[in-house]
């Protein structure tokens, strides 16, 4: 399949053609330098060699470009590309400023091509083991996670250390917690060129408590790029330059008295596959190019890296101003993104920042808040009423009748009714029965929960659990009928002990809670 071309044969672009050539996909490299030409031929004498952009995008025998130029010549070039009916890979950052990443995303849907960001480290084997040990509750919750890139080497005039190195880190954290922040703030230095900076360090808080910091620099005495993620139960470190690149520390903290006490371990590697993830990356192009599915890192992946780096470069030029980020400009209308494959009928309302991933129905007077995730194959309403953060898992029902609160989690395959005997040659729509799920309750997967009854807040369902009946506040239940087995933290890392006493503490986060003398409820202690 050499029916790819490379435009750009700089510092990253020849890394980039080395993997599509060894791959044999590679049959044209683009340069605007025509003394790059003697050097290509050396290296790669089976290749073309072009100076014309123009003529790649021209030539029918070309399927797709790969664009490692310049950052403020991603727009222009990936544009044309668009509108020559080529699929197109761009390095990051997708563009420069919100709005033209917009228009990329919008040609590609419109002209059916594929548009994938070149966020490397989504692919890097280490990451994904990573994002599989915090899926697995591994980790616990997730509290802190922080990042560092930093090197003294090749250093940009056109683009700050911002936009050139925090690209990667803000992909990989908006991912491994599936949420956009909520603040950004961001301070540096310019030492060497006026108004470029140097240094810069970003600070992003996630509507989930979680906090975060992405250090970047290229005047540091070595070369160092460490990610490293804090969980209630265990730590995990993310180290590109060594030899064990993911490592987890089962360190955890033990409350005594009311007071936090590290318990320190020893560090274990974490097996993870040998490859090198830009290969993986373009082999994942050539895939999608071939099956047409979304890429992984596609145009709205992209863009939002790019509203990220937006807000951060806001708070750089306020000198560290704290950003309120709803990942749309201020100003503009409530935004919100829904797949292509999705489909949500009028009139509904979806608040901003909300994701409706592929193959999902939202029908007719459905409500759904702020900053939720709606995976693939859910089906809402009509009518049906979802708070802000709630996260809706793949293949889920909320039919009409059902109303979760904020931050509500409902886990894959769990099952919501509306209709207390229903018949098939019996209309009972109009018997429907409430179900109310409170705020911060957990619904875990294939759980059904029969109408009519309330969940409590934070209250937790375990898998497969059969509800038939109101579940109190912070209340464990499982089981077929569903019966209470204990209470949990809101935090959800613990099972609350209260033995014979009648008051407990979460040992993961340090709450207090009571119970009452009849012990059939709990309530947090201020």
């Amino acid at each position: 399949m050499d029916q790819i071309a490379v435009v750009g044969f700089g510092y990253w672009g020849k890394n980039l053609i080395r993997n599509m050539h060894n791959i044999g996909a590679l049959r044209i490299i683009c340069d605007s330098d025509a003394g790059r030409e003697a050097l290509v031929t050396e290296s790669y004498p089976d290749v073309e060699f072009r100076t014309d952009y123009a003529s790649v995008l021209e030539d029918s025998s070309i399927r797709a470009v790969a664009i490692s130029t310049p950052a403020a010549m991603h727009f222009e070039m990936a544009k044309s590309a668009l509108e020559a009916g080529k699929d197109v890979f761009v390095e990051k950052p997708l563009a420069l400023t919100v709005e033209e990443g917009e228009q990329l995303i919008e040609m590609a849907a419109h002209r059916e091509r594929i548009l994938m960001v070149g966020h490397i480290l989504r692919y890097h084997p280490a990451v994904i083991g990573l994002n599989e040990l915090i899926a697995s509750g591994e980790l616990g919750r997730v509290q802190y996670l922080y990042s560092n890139r930093l090197s003294i080497g090749k250093i940009r005039t056109a683009e700050n250390i911002l936009w050139s190195f925090a690209p990667h880190d803000i992909s990989v954290m908006l991912a491994l917690l599936d949420e956009e922040p909520s603040m950004v703030s961001c301070q540096g230095g310019s030492y060497l060129n006026q108004q470029v900076a140097d240094v810069t360090v970003s600070q992003f808080v996630f509507p989930s408590g979680v906090r975060a910091h992405i250090f970047v620099s290229w005047l540091h005495p070595f070369k160092e790029q460490r990610l490293v993620v804090v969980g209630s139960e265990k730590m995990a470190v993310f180290d590109d330059t060594a030899e064990e690149k993911l490592v987890l520390y089962p360190h955890k903290v033990e409350w005594k008295n009311r007071m936090p006490s590290a318990v320190k371990a020893e560090g274990e590697a974490v097996e993870i596959e040998s490859a090198e993830p830009l290969r993986a990356e373009c082999l994942h192009f050539l895939e999608c190019i071939e099956t047409r599915k979304q890429p992984t890192t596609d145009g709205i992946e992209g863009l939002r890296v790019l509203k990220v780096l937006e807000a951060c470069q806001q708070s750089l030029q306020n000198d560290g101003a704290l950003i309120e980020y709803s990942g749309a400009p201020a100003g503009d209308e409530p935004q919100y993104f829904v797949h292509t494959s999705a489909c949500v009928d009028e009139p509904c309302e979806i608040g901003e920042g909300t994701r409706i991933w592929h193959f999902s129905h939202v029908l007719k007077n459905s409500k759904i808040g702020r900053n939720c995730t709606i995976g693939q194959n859910v089906s809402i309403g009509p009518g049906a009423i979802i708070g802000d953060g709630c996260k809706v898992q793949n293949n889920v029902s909320v039919y009409k009748g059902v109303i979760l609160e904020d931050n509500v989690f409902c886990g894959p395959s769990c099952v919501f009714t509306n209709v207390f005997n229903p018949r098939s040659e019996i209309v009972r729509m109009h018997e429907v029965r409430e179900t109310l799920v409170r705020k911060g309750a957990t619904i875990g997967a294939n759980a059904t929960i029969l109408c009519g009854h309330t969940i409590g807040e934070y209250a937790f369902i375990g898998a497969g659990a059969v509800v038939t009946g109101d579940v109190p506040d912070y209340a464990l239940v499982y089981g077929n009928p569903a019966v209470r087995k204990g209470w949990m933290c809101r935090c959800g890392a613990q099972k609350l002990e209260f033995d014979e006493a009648t008051m407990a503490s979460c040992e993961a986060c340090g709450l207090v809670y009571s119970r009452s003398d009849d012990r059939k409820s709990v309530s947090l202690v201020d």
